[in-house]
């Protein structure tokens, strides 16, 4: 189970955020035993690009060598 304050990767979109697999965020909250998180997704420049709900399985642990990439975000 992923913990609270681990990074994840996002492994699908989430169009109305503007949130593209892949994009890293932040828990900040699991639901019912890591059923469902609760992730903040930050900008570049320090500020919430948003928080929201997902199932476990759209997102996923940051693994060992992967480093972010930069993109604007477009929110719908």
């Amino acid at each position: 189970m992923i913990e609270e304050h681990e990074r994840v990767v996002l492994k699908s979109p989430v169009p109305d955020k503007g949130l593209e697999p892949g994009d890293v965020g932040n828990i900040v909250h699991v639901y019912r035993d890591g059923e469902a998180y609760e992730v903040e997704f930050v900008a570049l420049d320090g500020h919430t690009a948003a928080v929201v709900t997902v199932e476990a399985s759209q997102v996923r642990p940051v693994a060992p060598g992967e480093i972010p990439h930069a993109r604007e975000l477009v929110a719908a």
